[in-house]
């Protein structure tokens, strides 16, 4: 773990420097390619934020929603690649990552059932909450309803981590160390989660292209045995 804190140092210290010099524009910047799928922590970005609220450089209201809204746009360009990548990349060229026609109909079926609740919740968890707009858009999850859920879902985060280092101040850095042990967490469920799926997933024979020559073949004998009985 300590490993990881120190691997992600150099990143936090980039984002504190980014909100030092920018501000409001630097909030927006780096929350904006967080919800774009690149890894920059939304922890350290808004914590300082929240730091700089408790200096009365600007409002608790003005950062969280430049925060929600930067999320916001953001998430439409990983929407953005999910939804044509999946006709120019995993539709045609699927089979060479192990994507088949059936997975997708999986992805659609859940996001057809369960999609609102998962983009909301989601935008809550971190390390989730930066890639999940992606599998949305792969599922075509509808434009207006995935904007509206997601911005919903990333104001709660954002008011929270601005919240919690406005009233710590210049304490936000042992916030920020604290959070990580929530983010081991929810990467490890996500390592155990992918596994167990995996796992289903080899035992079931790969998905449905290895089911449909199981459910024919019993069929061609069944009808000569009835034959032979009639005789």
């Amino acid at each position: 773990m300590f490993v990881v804190a120190s691997l992600t140092d150099p990143i936090v210290e980039f984002a504190t420097n980014v909100v030092a010099d920018l501000g409001l524009t630097g909030v927006f910047i780096l929350m904006l390619l967080e919800s774009a799928c690149i890894p920059i922590p939304s922890e350290a970005t808004m914590l300082f934020a929240g730091f700089n609220v408790s200096e009365g450089e600007y409002s608790l209201i003005a950062v969280t929603l430049v925060g929600s809204v930067a999320n916001l746009v953001g998430s439409w360009v990983a929407y953005g690649v999910g939804y044509y990548g999946r006709v120019d990349l995993i539709e045609k060229h699927g089979h060479k990552i192990l994507i088949k026609p059936h997975h997708l109909t999986v992805a659609d079926r859940w996001f057809e059932k369960h999609g609102d609740a998962t983009v909301f919740f989601t935008r809550m968890l971190p390390i989730v909450r930066t890639f999940i707009s992606l599998p949305a858009g792969v599922a075509k999850m509808p434009f207006i309803r995935f904007s509206v859920l997601t911005f919903l879902g990333c104001l709660p985060w954002v008011f929270m981590l601005t919240f919690i280092g406005m009233q710590v101040g210049e304490n936000w850095t042992d916030w920020k160390d604290s959070l990580h042990y929530f983010d081991y967490f929810v990467a490890v469920c996500i390592v155990v989660g992918a596994v167990y799926l995996f796992v289903k997933w080899r035992r079931g024979g790969g998905g449905d292209a290895d089911v449909g020559p199981a459910e024919s073949g019993p069929a061609g004998p069944a009808e000569p045995a009835a034959d032979a009985g009639t005789r």
